[in-house]
């Protein structure tokens, strides 16, 4: 019986963190799902015009807490985060999207159900963002 090699492809970011690895001294990566969900968490907390020569790349998240919370200005959010993500992350096929209003600590809480490509199983990624003064 032949065995089928099959290129498995790897996704590698750097970590932002800039942690140094115990063995290399080098900076540390984050893999395969670890690396889309720190891209994720990024696409969504940046801002247009943050990105020198790259002002295209953000997330209107941030103008959106501020308005009062409905189920308008939740569609528009959801929307803006799919959009968001569709455009700058070719790497996932989003599954579900969910925002919560947290009122008492003044935040909002993301899910994100996502199928990495080529991969069968579903990832789940949650993260908070906060309104700050």
């Amino acid at each position: 019986m032949a065995t089928i090699n099959r290129k498995v492809r790897q996704f590698t970011d750097l970590n932002l963190l800039f942690t140094r690895h115990p063995d290399t001294a080098d900076v540390t990566k984050k893999n395969n799902e670890e690396a889309i969900k720190a891209s994720l968490r990024n696409l969504i907390l940046t801002k247009n015009y943050e990105r020198p020569f790259h002002s295209e790349i953000g997330c209107q998240v941030h103008y959106l807490m501020f308005e009062n919370w409905n189920p308008i200005s939740k569609r528009i959010m959801r929307q803006t985060i799919l959009d968001t993500i569709k455009k700058f992350e070719p790497r996932v096929e989003i599954l579900r999207l969910e925002i919560a209003s947290k009122e008492d600590l003044n935040a909002f809480e993301i899910t994100v159900e996502f199928l990495i490509i080529n991969t069968p199983d579903p990832v789940t990624f949650k993260t908070l963002i906060s309104r700050v003064r």
